[in-house]
C-alpha cells in the first residue's frame, strides 16, 4: 500500500494522539502536528516574520504563517498523518489547495465523555508521566500520592476548551463531508477497537485511490 495521507480531526481528549502513534508505526509516515512544525521552523522566514517573534510574545502565530509551515512539512514527507491541522476553515481552504488527503478521519466522542478523560488526567511533577484517576493509576502509592492535575484539566477549562473546538474546528466536519473525505470512527471504544475501526478505514480509502 502506498504510504498515506492522512488527516485526523476530533476534539481534546479524543485520542489522536494514542492514534497518530498507531498510524506511525503501521504505515511508516511521518507524524506531523502544528506545534511540532512550529518549533522545527521557528527561524523560518515569512512574509509576516518569524515564527519565534510571535511565540515568544505569547501570542497566537497567524494563519497565513501557520499554512507555510505546515505546507512546508507536509512537502517533505512521504506520506503523513496530519494532527491539530487544520483548526478552521481558513486553514481547511488552504490545506485543500495544497494538499491531496486520502481521508479525514474524525475521532467522534461524545461530549461528557470527553471531560470524563480531561479532567481525570494527573500528571507526575518528577517525571512527566501521564497517568488518569478511572483508567490508569500507578500501582506505586508514593507516585499515586504525588500527582497534580494540570491547571488546564479542570472541569470549567475544559468545557471551555471544548466549546473553543465546537465554535472553529466543528464546521470542518461538514467541510470534509461535502469532498467526501470523512469517515466518522465511534471513538467512545477502547483505543484498540478504535484502532481496529481507524486501520479498516485507511486501507480502504487508500485502496479506493489506487
Amino acid at each position: 500500500m502506498s504510504n498515506p495521507r492522512i488527516l485526523l480531526l476530533g476534539p481534546p481528549g479524543a485520542g489522536k494522539g494514542t492514534q497518530s502513534k498507531n498510524i506511525v508505526d503501521t504505515y511508516g509516515v511521518e507524524h506531523i502536528t502544528t506545534g511540532d512544525a512550529l518549533r522545527a521552523n521557528k527561524d523560518m522566514e515569512t512574509e509576516y516574520g518569524k515564527p519565534r517573534e510571535f511565540m515568544e510574545a505569547g501570542d497566537l502565530v497567524p494563519d497565513p504563517v501557520v499554512n507555510e509551515i505546515v505546507t512546508a512539512a507536509l512537502a517533505d514527507a512521504d506520506g503523513f498523518v496530519l494532527d491539530g491541522y487544520p483548526r478552521n476553515m481558513s486553514q481547511a481552504e488552504f490545506l485543500d489547495e495544497h494538499a491531496d488527503l486520502d481521508i479525514v478521519a474524525f475521532l467522534d466522542v461524545g461530549r461528557e465523555e470527553l471531560i470524563k478523560r480531561l479532567t481525570g488526567r494527573r500528571v507526575d511533577p518528577e517525571t512527566g508521566d501521564n497517568y488518569h484517576v478511572e483508567y490508569d493509576m500507578p500501582e506505586d502509592d508514593a507516585i499515586a500520592d504525588r500527582l497534580v492535575q494540570r491547571d488546564d484539566d479542570t472541569e470549567e477549562t475544559v468545557r471551555d476548551r471544548l466549546d473553543v473546538y465546537d465554535e472553529n474546528t466543528k464546521p470542518l466536519i461538514e467541510f470534509y463531508e461535502e469532498r467526501g473525505l470523512l469517515e466518522r470512527i465511534e471513538g467512545d471504544q477502547t483505543p484498540d477497537e478504535v484502532w481496529e475501526d481507524l486501520r479498516v478505514a485507511i486501507e480502504g480509502a487508500v485502496a479506493d485511490d489506487e
